[in-house]
């Protein structure tokens, strides 16, 4: 197994989590609800019943610490059907950014309708909602959700299911932890579409405006693969080059930029050639972590750019930053 700095850090991050959690199982029923009380009170009944198409469910639940902080893990499921899907569910405060699924998918999807938050689908459908929440560790509450089976093997009803399921149970969170930000709506679709090509100029989502007509020309940029702009967690615009290569531009916000941010101070020579910057954000969001990755040399590492193209990067990651935050309503110096 080759070992990079993700595969360290989540080896170790694991072994923190074992070694320090403190578990225990709680299974819900003998009720008339046999939901009732899931997630201390914070799972959306409605969204995972309707997940299941009306089956009777059954339900279990932990806290263990993770960093240092309590997360509430969830697990949802129907009785009858053992080899069906589970819902996974996590409750937990935004400092606790390690590993944290669709929160950290680059590429992922903005889920839309008013909220912070990611979707994303890799083999499993994911998402991530990030409510800002003053009395929890880093300013924001953090619900992961995910199906424990691939999209293929779910309906896209059940697809939709999985961030219905994230937004509501934010929803009955905020409440129980008394969280002032803006809530969103239920969600009605998700976008799946994933990456969109597209000429340089015609860029209109996550690369509009990023690559100016001098750039292109510098670095010799053809196409971009770009993905639906909002208010994900994560962004990308992936720059195609003529002869070859990508330069890739992400943004990072609240627990996906701890994460990236602890991850590049760790392991520092993992970024030699790239470029980064931070922004201020309000609430949960905390400071958005920006990075602009050129395109790899003979050994495989991110080359070391100078002169016209060291200042075309530049300029790439400058008019990302700015246009990604604000979106997401991040100071503009």
């Amino acid at each position: 197994m080759k070992w990079n700095r993700r595969t360290k850090a989540a080896a170790a991050a694991l072994l923190l989590a074992t070694g320090a959690a403190v578990w225990s199982l709680v299974l819900q029923g003998g009720s008339e609800d046999p939901l009732n009380g899931s997630c201390r009170g914070s799972l959306a009944v409605d969204e995972a019943s309707g997940f299941f198409d009306g089956a009777e469910l059954e339900s279990r639940g932990h806290t263990a610490e993770w960093v240092g902080h309590d997360v509430e893990y969830c697990s949802v499921w129907a009785r009858e059907d053992q080899h069906g899907a589970t819902l996974r569910l996590q409750i937990r405060p935004a400092a606790a950014h390690r590993t944290s699924g669709a929160a950290e998918e680059a590429g992922a999807a903005p889920l839309g309708y008013g909220w912070n938050g990611s979707f994303v689908i890799r083999g499993r459908p994911q998402a991530a909602v990030l409510v800002d929440c003053a009395p929890m560790a880093g300013k924001g509450l953090l619900v992961l959700t995910e199906a424990t089976k691939d999209a293929d093997e779910l309906t896209t009803d059940q697809v939709l299911d999985v961030a219905r399921l994230a937004t509501e149970t934010a929803r009955r969170a905020a409440e129980r932890f008394h969280c002032e930000g803006n809530l969103g709506q239920r969600p009605d679709t998700v976008d799946t579409a994933g990456a969109a090509k597209r000429p340089v100029a015609e860029a209109r989502e996550t690369c509009r405006g990023v690559v100016s007509q001098n750039s292109a020309q510098v670095l010799g940029a053809a196409t971009v693969a770009e993905y639906r702009a909002g208010r994900a967690l994560t962004e990308e615009c992936d720059v195609k080059l003529r002869q070859g290569g990508h330069v890739r531009v992400n943004a990072y916000y609240g627990p996906s930029a701890q994460q990236e941010t602890y991850l590049d101070t760790r392991y520092p020579g993992s970024v030699v050639g790239i470029v980064t910057r931070s922004r201020a954000c309000p609430g949960g969001l905390g400071t958005a972590y920006f990075k602009v990755t050129p395109p790899k040399g003979s050994d495989g590492k991110p080359a070391s750019l100078d002169g016209p193209k060291r200042e075309a990067l530049n300029e790439l990651l400058a008019s990302f930053a700015a246009a990604s935050g604000a979106r997401h309503d991040c100071s503009t110096t």
